[in-house]
């Protein structure tokens, strides 16, 4: 009997730790027990990358005082056209850009003056350092035909870069291609000059 009464304690120990463990696994799918995880998700540094430019500035106008001006009269070839090169070379250290006609024009003192008028659609130019740019200038010399009684003749010509206002426009002597002072000597309305192009001839006299 006794061995009998031990046995019946035991399977009821054993029963009472089965319905203990069952519980726990029930309580663990309903999610109301279930311990938490020690490990924890690394975590990701941000990376910001910043865009650099690697384009290089845009070069600026030129300004009038950064180039050197060269005006020389061509010989002459015909009795009612006259020729004339205006040149600027880039002086400054740095490229600019010759964007557009320059400011021309010849003053009879303080009194009468023909300014140059462009005729066509001028090209941007870029000028490096010492680079040169050229505009063909033509006018109507005194006595051609149709010329008129309104004429000046000087020595000299007053020039600015493209954009630049007339306060910085500057002189510029008159020379033939031998070197020598020559004088302007137009009449009508107007210089007429053609668009820019880029010259790499050197020019013959500089200012």
């Amino acid at each position: 009997m006794r061995a009998t009464t031990h046995l019946t304690a035991g399977l009821g120990v054993l029963m009472v730790g089965l319905a203990v463990t069952a519980c726990g696994h029930k309580a663990g799918e309903d999610g109301t027990a279930t311990p938490a995880s020690d490990l924890t998700s690394p975590s990701v540094p941000s990376v910001t990358s910043s865009a650099t430019s690697s384009e290089a500035p845009k070069p600026t106008e030129c300004r009038t005082g950064s180039l050197t001006w060269t005006l020389v009269l061509l010989p002459t070839k015909s009795s009612s056209r006259r020729n004339a090169l205006l040149t600027a070379a880039n002086k400054g250290p740095k490229t600019c850009v010759f964007a557009g006609y320059p400011g021309f024009s010849v003053h009879n003192g303080k009194a009468n003056s023909i300014a140059g008028i462009g005729h066509g659609l001028p090209k941007q130019v870029t000028l490096h350092k010492g680079a040169r740019v050229t505009v063909d200038l033509q006018y109507t010399p005194r006595g051609a035909k149709g010329a008129g009684d309104y004429c000046v003749k000087e020595g000299e010509a007053l020039v600015s870069a493209p954009h630049n206002p007339d306060r910085e426009r500057t002189n510029v002597p008159v020379m033939d291609t031998h070197h020598a002072a020559a004088r302007i000597d137009a009449c009508g309305d107007s210089i007429s000059l053609s668009p820019p192009h880029y010259t790499t001839t050197p020019s013959t006299t500089t200012r």
